[in-house]
């Protein structure tokens, strides 16, 4: 019977897709998800296909890339959750090599509480999960050929046990499966190292990283507090329970949404939580959610008590490989965007990939702009990356998501470890952002900041060419790349006085005297002071819609 070497079938959280890419990779062969199968059918996450067309759509949608994929592909195939629960694809797996992979209920919440993509578990994610797996319990078991249970088991222990239950030969990888060691070690770990009296910390990239929170909150704190977003409510709540369990006296605030907690009214709202709960120096901050989440944790931290520390726990790609890397935290003010801050870093950053499966498409696409801008300042292959499958950058399953976010964490990291104040070359950091935060301001922070920041690095390439520092390739090549995941190029060509007037009073301008970050060619940023207003007009002209 052709078909896949391994079927992986059991509940959301279990480790699917972690132990098929380790699985795969030890033999030598390929990997599959069905679930990023319907995310790319779909052009949506799963989420938002449940809440848009239902789950009997979505069950139609599973349906199909499970027989496509059961008849094409011969290496590692990881079903959705619930993909059993079809009368059609449980006939399809009859006699194949089958595992089902289980885990208790107290590990499942563990698991999945950072993820807000999982609208099955949206309420009481313990009652619901035991009242999921007393529907399916059955069905897995009906299906597999072996169980393995994944309870305190590493995910390279589970891909042993399940080569050793089939028996399965272990190769060599197939051509084009690269085996790049971050599911075998664990989450990645990118050092971001201590500067002018702040300690060093990590950054982990990886999958089920809730477990890893009580290790960085330490035996010190006694109480916890989960800043969060409206829109991640649940979440918020999850992971408070989870702390709570933990031992630790935990309590969520929740914020607005986006830039509309980034005021002095919800630090003050934060500031009185605090207060009446007895918030101590040895007690810990973690902030859940995007980056304006992440930039009012931060600053509640650094101004409770002159500092206390905080963790970031971003769940957008902005936040992750932007707003919660390097300490830089504030809010706005109705004169401009950040001016009101504290540089306080994290004591540690826990970026689960998992969470971005439920971001809409704009937001996944906002982020791509900061990853975009990495790639021109210090690190061309995230260029090459894009360039090489565009459709995949816009999306949480594309094949070189987890790299792209890497790459970009790891250049601001190496950044910030030189300068965390911003006395020099962090200002590289900022390029487009110079008309991206007049923008903003001019949309009463109503645009999401990668749109806002694409046409700012379009600006800055032209500007650079107006100068005579960039080459035309360099700057078309803005152009190409920003276009072709979906983001925006241009912006109202009326509107340049009012831009002109809000940059005067952007973080990096010196007295009346303008600065932008411009480049002298790829992974060369340099400053440009006081250029030429006719020059400046003449760049803004090539952005004008």
């Amino acid at each position: 019977m052709s078909g896949p070497l391994v079927v992986l079938v059991g509940p959301m959280g279990v480790g699917k897709s972690t132990v098929g890419e380790l699985l795969a990779a030890r033999l030598g062969t390929t990997y599959r998800d069905t679930d990023a199968d319907v995310v790319t059918e779909a052009g949506k996450p799963i989420a938002e296909i449940f809440y848009d067309e239902g789950e009997e759509h979505f069950r139609a949608l599973e349906r199909r890339a499970v027989a496509a994929a059961v008849a094409g592909h011969p290496g590692v195939l990881a079903l959705g959750g619930g993909a059993v629960l079809d009368r059609t694809t449980r006939e399809l797996l009859a006699g194949r090599p089958v595992v089902y992979l289980s885990m208790d209920v107290d590990e499942a919440v563990r698991r999945v509480g950072l993820n807000a993509a999982r609208p099955l578990l949206a309420v009481n994610p313990r009652k619901q999960w035991r009242e999921l797996m007393d529907a399916r319990r059955h069905l897995y078991e009906e299906v597999a050929r072996t169980a393995v249970t994944t309870d305190d088991r590493t995910p390279e222990e589970v891909a042993q046990a399940i080569i050793d239950a089939l028996e399965l030969p272990e190769g060599a990888p197939a051509p084009g499966v690269e085996n790049t060691g971050m599911t075998q070690q664990g989450p990645t770990r990118i050092q971001v190292a201590g500067t002018a009296g702040s300690d060093p910390y990590e950054v982990l990239v990886g999958h089920q990283l809730l477990g890893e929170l009580p290790q960085l909150i330490g035996d010190r704190a006694r109480r916890v507090a989960v800043l969060h977003p409206e829109a991640l409510a649940e979440t918020g709540e999850a992971v408070r329970q989870d702390l709570a369990g933990q031992g630790y006296e935990a309590i969520a605030i929740q914020l607005p949404n986006a830039e509309e907690a980034k005021t002095v009214e919800v630090a003050a709202y934060c500031w009185k939580a605090l207060g009446q709960t007895g918030f101590t120096r040895t007690d810990v901050i973690v902030g859940v959610g995007g980056g304006a989440t992440t930039d009012v944790a931060g600053f509640v931290a650094a101004s409770w008590l002159r500092g206390v520390r905080w963790i970031a726990v971003p769940t957008t790609v902005l936040g992750m490989v932007d707003a919660a890397v390097g300490g830089k935290t504030g809010i706005n003010t109705a004169e401009g965007k950040n001016l009101v801050g504290a540089f306080h870093p994290p004591a540690g950053v826990l970026c689960d990939l998992a969470a971005l499966a439920s971001l809409p498409v704009h937001d996944y696409v906002s982020g791509m702009a900061e990853i975009i801008k990495a790639g021109f300042i210090a690190d061309p292959a995230i260029l090459d990356l894009i360039e090489a499958d565009p459709e995949g950058a816009r999306t949480p399953a594309g094949a070189h998501t987890a790299e792209l976010i890497e790459r970009s964490i790891r250049v601001k990291a190496e950044v910030v470890s030189s300068d965390l104040k911003e006395a020099g070359l962090r200002e590289i950091l900022n390029y487009g952002h110079t008309l991206g935060h007049a923008i903003e301001k001019n949309e009463r922070y109503k645009w999401r900041h990668g749109a806002a920041v694409s046409i700012g690095m379009v600006f800055a390439a032209e500007l650079g060419r107006l100068a005579g520092r960039l080459d035309d390739a360099t700057a078309d090549r803005h152009r190409t790349i920003l276009e072709s995941v979906g983001l925006p190029l241009t912006y109202r060509g009326d509107q340049w006085p009012k831009l002109l007037e809000n940059m005067k009073v952007d973080k990096k301008s010196r007295g009346d005297l303008l600065r932008f970050i411009v480049l002298d060619g790829i992974g060369k940023p340099t400053v440009l002071e006081g250029p030429d207003p006719a020059v400046l007009l003449a760049a803004y002209g090539e952005v004008s819609a």
